[in-house]
């Protein structure tokens, strides 16, 4: 049952969080809509036969570690920041998730190739695929939550990019998912 561990994992948030800034203070009273739920929302676009996946700038674990603990899909989270790492390697530990937590920056990161890597609120689109590009596998795909500026971001990544994109529904009419698949440097090669 995930649900009495997705909450564990929200009291671990709001415990960490003054200490380490996982989130902001006025984002505290929202956690589980703004974070938690918001993060839930990829699951219908995890395809069912999914092994592992990656998730990228983990930070307090949103979406990666909320989605690896609802679906006990192994999740390798990387995180640069220490303080960060630390918090998802004990939050891991004490939801029984199955995650790797990786401390180092994402360019760093020695990882296998994956079929799904995620991210929120990292990076422009356009700097996001060079670091999540050479994660997936071949007919791997990422899905990215993205706010007002999504279409703008993909206009932009269009120029050093070609790529599948599909918009998905999200929370509001001002945001989306990214699913991207099908990404190669549009320069030469």
């Amino acid at each position: 049952m995930t649900e009495p561990k997705l909450r564990l994992f929200a009291d671990l948030v709001a415990k960490w969080s003054p200490r380490i800034n996982l989130i902001s203070k006025s984002d505290l009273p929202h956690l589980w809509e703004r974070h938690i739920q918001d993060s839930l929302r990829l699951l219908p676009f995890l395809p069912p036969d999914l092994e592992r996946a990656i998730d990228l700038g983990s930070g307090a674990g949103f979406p990666g570690l909320v989605l690896c603990i609802q679906t006990n899909i192994p999740f390798d989270l990387v995180e640069s920041d220490a303080r960060k790492a630390a918090f998802l390697l004990e939050a891991a530990r004490q939801t029984g998730a199955p995650a790797k937590i990786h401390n180092c920056r994402i360019e760093a990161a020695k990882l296998a190739p994956a079929r799904l890597v995620t991210a929120r609120a990292l990076a422009p689109l356009d700097k996001l695929l060079g670091l999540a590009a050479p994660l997936l596998t071949q007919d791997g795909f990422c899905l990215f939550p993205k706010g007002r500026t999504a279409a703008d971001e993909l206009t932009a990544a269009a120029r050093l990019w070609h790529m599948n994109h599909e918009r998905l529904a999200s929370s509001d009419d001002a945001s989306c998912i990214l699913k991207l698949s099908e990404i190669r440097h549009a320069g030469p090669t």
